[in-house]
């Protein structure tokens, strides 16, 4: 039976208060003698069994078991560039359910909804929100990280420095544009071709698609375009499909 699940930034206190312990008093109703899951966000996973809750907000307990989550290898960014109103939150969901360690706000060209002064803020912050809520949805040790958003200018900057770390020809970081026209395609690579690969970065254009200026100032910065197969997946869903491949073709999945 799978227990309750809340992040909390002390899992080993005994005490679960906040946003978190409201949500496990009042809306879990949760019971002395219950049992449930704490983490940290950061590996870390604690059972603990309710002794107690006081008021609208207040839990305590006591911690039974105590587990240390790894993080999966090699890990993944997935620069997401940002899609309209709920397909935002959409993206958001799927992208933590499917495993991103890390999620960046990418504003491109077609990008429609353009994030300005001092909504920016607002908008990272309600990202981070859904990471989180996903994250217990999911059952993860780790909460992905969401950073802050970026221009092309900025992502292209990126992808240079990642090459600049594999100047030695070994591969650490591989940099994946998800396109349609792209010819080689993801389902054709075998698991070796990530051997030596420690950060997987996977780059998701918005709906009306990467432009073509864009996709070559990617590729002049050592990213390589390739494709998930015949079919064309929306900006809210790529990132998740992208992120199951690759679940099966590396490491990620083997426990």
């Amino acid at each position: 039976m799978s227990l309750p699940y809340f992040i909390t930034n002390n899992p080993t206190s005994g005490e679960l208060t906040g946003r978190e312990g409201r949500h496990a008093v009042t809306v879990k109703r949760i019971q002395p003698g219950e049992y449930i899951m704490l983490t940290d966000g950061e590996g870390t996973l604690v059972e603990v069994c309710v002794e107690s809750t006081s008021g609208k907000d207040t839990l305590r307990g006591r911690v039974v078991d105590t587990q240390r989550s790894p993080q999966p290898t090699p890990r993944v960014t997935v620069i997401q560039a940002v899609p309209k109103s709920d397909r935002a939150e959409l993206a958001v969901d799927l992208l933590t359910q499917g495993g991103a360690d890390t999620i960046i706000p990418w504003i491109s060209a077609r990008t429609i909804a353009r994030w300005e002064g001092p909504k920016t803020a607002k908008h990272v912050e309600k990202w981070r929100t859904i990471a989180a809520e996903s994250s217990k949805q999911a059952r993860r040790a780790w909460v992905p990280d969401v950073a802050e958003p970026v221009t092309t200018k900025q992502l292209a900057e990126m992808i240079a420095g990642y090459e600049a770390d594999n100047s030695d020809g070994v591969v650490r970081t591989m940099v994946l544009v998800l396109h349609e026209d792209a010819r080689l395609t993801l389902g054709t690579w075998e698991p070796d071709a990530f051997e030596d690969t420690t950060h997987i970065v996977l780059i998701i254009g918005p709906e009306g698609g990467i432009g073509e200026d864009e996709a070559d100032a990617l590729v002049r910065a050592g990213a390589l375009m390739i494709s998930l197969g015949p079919e064309v997946l929306r900006t809210a869903s790529a990132g998740f499909a992208a992120l199951g491949a690759l679940g099966v073709l590396t490491q990620r999945w083997k426990r």
